[in-house]
């Protein structure tokens, strides 16, 4: 049988951030817990899994763990290290990592494949992959920036580890 209900994230009225809750004085009257923007508050960073770094097949380092260092000392850095869980982070280093290998393989091989039995031209399999881990890694990452967005007592703006992604990418394909 199917899950029954609305799904995490997809009903109802959208919560409100502590900014506004603040903003707005707390209509709800329940003690908020405030932290302020680029206030370290030094959580250790649990150590990334292997597979984050495993060796690929053609003998590349995956960058995942990279992705996974740089992520959790941004939410250090905005005190909300300890609020998301580590394999969160993880998998959200993992589908962004894979979205860059992908992309990476459109500019290698091109946009279109051989069909294996026409012989036929056809979409590359990277293009279609490569258009899933982006949804994947957008979605991890709205669920990462809420929990950050909600417990902020002022409204951050600023650079975020999505933002260096495509820089990632470009930086990779310098080689």
């Amino acid at each position: 049988m199917g899950q029954r209900g609305p799904q995490p994230g997809t009903g109802g009225r959208p919560r409100k951030s502590l900014a506004e809750k603040l903003l707005n004085g707390n209509p709800g009257k329940r003690k908020l817990k405030v932290i302020e923007a680029d206030e370290p508050l030094g959580a250790d960073m649990p150590p990334p899994k292997e597979f984050l770094s495993a060796i690929q097949r053609d003998g590349s380092t995956l960058q995942a763990n990279e992705i996974y260092a740089d992520t959790f000392a941004w939410l250090d850095k905005r005190g909300c290290a300890s609020l998301i869980s580590p394999g969160l982070v993880e998998r959200y280093a993992m589908s962004a990592a894979r979205w860059i290998q992908c992309e990476e393989a459109v500019s290698r091989f091109g946009y279109l494949g051989k069909h294996p039995v026409s012989a036929n031209p056809i979409q590359s399999p990277y293009v279609s992959m490569s258009q899933n881990y982006m949804k994947q890694t957008n979605r991890l990452w709205n669920e990462i920036y809420s929990v950050v967005r909600e417990n902020l007592a002022t409204e951050y703006k600023g650079a975020t580890p999505q933002d260096d992604l495509m820089e990632r990418l470009l930086r990779s394909r310098k080689g």
